[in-house]
């Protein structure tokens, strides 16, 4: 299935604008007619310093966002760029999420995946779908595109680990009650659910039609297990080292499959994911090597 529209080939673009989202975050602006649909991401190389995969957070005719949070040499490297000094472009690339016209969508979005998951939002809402937008940070001052969120008049749901803004604890938990309010039904019967929430509310509840995923892998992995509960579907954005982005170098080759990240996805199912040893479990670097999510247990 052919999914690109858009020349991907490479470009020489220069920063248009460039936004302060927090302490460690910017999104870059460039007035460029990318293309793109939410989910799918771009290789952005730095003379000198290396070409790296970014998340589109939004995408139209006019113009494009990357948003990165300064955590490596790379991005390090972004932030010290001005307006009007010049990066390379190589994109739209990969898979996307997937939606109908009027569908119910639970966008959970973990960290600086509340970038990629405002481009889904914004393009749901203009196909009228209904979002729960469920944003989640371990405090108030690691939040992201709340503002841009409200914006597109979405319910938005904040959850932070430590309680400074919205529920206290994990964005999975608070994906949790959601679902049971907003149960799926199956033969004409509501699934069980453990939440405290009524059952007069979740009866007359639209049921969620599909959950999206985007940021930690381990948050992911749970989200998708809470779907999975719910019997709802659900696909999320999976993060791979990848050098090429077009399936040539192999190095985002997925442990056991062989799939390449960069064609699988990022955007792939959980009836998929579920089934890998790697999901959740460990990441592998420039060199392969695992490096483990939780400390394996001794043997």
């Amino acid at each position: 299935m052919n999914i690109k529209k858009f020349d991907s080939r490479f470009q020489i673009l220069p920063i248009a604008k460039i936004i302060q989202e927090n302490a460690t975050t910017r999104t870059f602006v460039f007035e460029h007619n990318l293309g793109g649909r939410p989910g799918q991401f771009l290789m952005m190389w730095i003379p000198g310093v290396d070409e790296k995969p970014m998340s589109i957070a939004f995408a139209d005719e006019k113009e494009f966002w990357v948003t990165v949070c300064a955590v490596g040499d790379f991005s390090q490297k972004l932030h010290t760029l001005h307006v009007g000094d010049k990066v390379g472009v190589r994109g739209p690339l990969g898979t996307h999420y997937k939606f109908r016209a009027g569908e119910h969508l639970a966008l959970v979005a973990g960290g600086y995946g509340a970038a990629p998951m405002y481009f889904v939002a914004h393009e749901a809402v203009k196909i009228g779908c209904k979002v729960e937008f469920l944003s989640g940070a371990r405090n108030k001052d690691l939040l992201l595109y709340s503002e841009k969120v409200l914006g597109l008049g979405v319910n938005l749901h904040i959850s932070t680990d430590d309680g400074s803004a919205g529920f206290k604890g994990y964005v999975t938990q608070l994906l949790d009650q959601i679902m049971a309010a907003h149960p799926a039904r199956h033969g004409g019967r509501l699934l069980q659910s453990t939440s405290r929430l009524s059952e007069t509310l979740a009866s007359s509840a639209q049921k969620i039609d599909q959950v999206f995923a985007c940021g930690p892998e381990v948050m992911m992995k749970a989200a998708g297990q809470v779907a999975e509960k719910h019997g709802v579907d659900a696909h999320m954005s999976m993060e791979k080292y990848m050098k090429c982005g077009i399936g040539v170098c192999g190095q985002c080759a997925i442990d056991d499959s062989g799939d390449l990240c960069c064609l699988k996805g990022p955007v792939m199912s959980w009836g998929y994911l579920k089934k890998l040893p790697e999901m959740g479990q460990y990441h592998r670097d420039a060199q392969g090597r695992k490096h483990y999510f939780f400390k394996p247990l001794a043997k």
